[in-house]
Formats: structure tokens, C-alpha cells, sequence
């Protein structure tokens, strides 16, 4: 996998998880402040979206994961 299909990978798991886990009709509700790690998630999807600078890519080339288009 390249490193921008991994980033959208995590992103989207991290996404639901936190959902699961913030929504109190959910089996997996945990607390509602997890809606806040989801509203960071999609923050940060929104802010790599137009400045083309993405934290996460960075760390997952530097753990070996090929960078491509």
C-alpha cells in the first residue's frame, strides 16, 4: 500500500471508531467527547486537503511506506 491509501485507511477507521464510540445509541458509546476526535479527524482531512502537508503521510513514509500518486 502506498502512503496516501494508508493515510485514508486510518483516517477512515479513526472516523468510525470514534463515531461508535460517541454516539450513545451506539453498543460502544464510550463518552460524546469522542464526536471532538472525530470533528479533529475530518479537520485535519480538510487542512492537508488544501495545503497539501499531511503529518500523517509523513510519519507512515518514515516507518517505510512507498510515497505515490
Amino acid at each position: 500500500m502506498k502512503s496516501w491509501q494508508m493515510t485514508r485507511l486510518i483516517a477512515g477507521s479513526f472516523i468510525l471508531i470514534s463515531l461508535a464510540m460517541g454516539i450513545s445509541e451506539s453498543p460502544l458509546f464510550v463518552n460524546v467527547w469522542w464526536l471532538g476526535f472525530t470533528a479533529f479527524v475530518g479537520l485535519n482531512l480538510l487542512q492537508s486537503a488544501l495545503t497539501r502537508w499531511c503529518l500523517m503521510e509523513i510519519i507512515l513514509r518514515k516507518l517505510g511506506f512507498e510515497a505515490g500518486n
